[in-house]
């Protein structure tokens, strides 16, 4: 039986607001893609690649861990936690992981971390666009409920304009109450 190789990643570990998102991805052919970190696309390239992705992936699942998890577990945790469930959403047993990053989740399948694998392997850098892609539209979509807080520009990172929105107005529930930032905003 073939072994898939999956690629995994999160987003959203270093942000005040909303849940962190990660995506595994099974690549089939990526020759055409022009895949690369996340980070290094812009939105609008990361948005046409996602396209691609899509269609040529033999399977892609995302997972998330909700802000409540977040102040749960720690970000650390919850961020393994939604790695977990995107690997686990795939539904596929004959699987290898590779997780960008230095820690794994804890899964029953051969995995290993490797730093900056958004980087280095396609599917890990197709994982990281799928999961970049999927939080930002749900950040946008937030924006329409908290109309104040500007995520729609600036995904709920901790951006000097969210930083005097949140001072201003306060936090929402959305907001990761155990970061420090939104503590001292209370």
């Amino acid at each position: 039986m073939k072994k898939y190789l999956v690629g995994a990643d999160e987003v959203g570990r270093g942000c005040l607001f909303g849940p962190v998102v990660a995506a595994a991805v099974i690549l089939g052919n990526y020759n055409n893609l022009d895949l690369k970190d996340s980070k290094k696309l812009s939105e609008k390239k990361r948005i046409m690649l996602l396209s691609k992705i899509e269609r040529n992936a033999i399977k892609f699942s995302i997972g998330k861990a909700s802000v409540k998890e977040i102040d749960s577990i720690n970000i650390k945790e919850a961020s393994l936690l939604a790695i977990k469930r995107a690997i686990l959403g795939l539904k596929v047993k004959n699987i290898e992981v590779i997780v960008d990053g230095i820690e794994i989740p804890k899964i029953n399948y051969p995995c290993k971390a490797i730093i900056k694998a958004d980087d280095k392997i396609p599917e890990v850098m197709a994982a990281s666009i799928v999961a970049k892609v999927h939080r930002d539209n749900l950040m946008i979509a937030l924006s329409k409920k908290y109309p104040g807080f500007s995520l729609e520009k600036n995904k709920g990172y901790p951006t000097k304009e969210h930083l005097n929105i949140l001072k201003s107005l306060g936090p929402t529930q959305y907001h990761r109450k155990s970061f420090k930032p939104v503590l001292d905003a209370k």
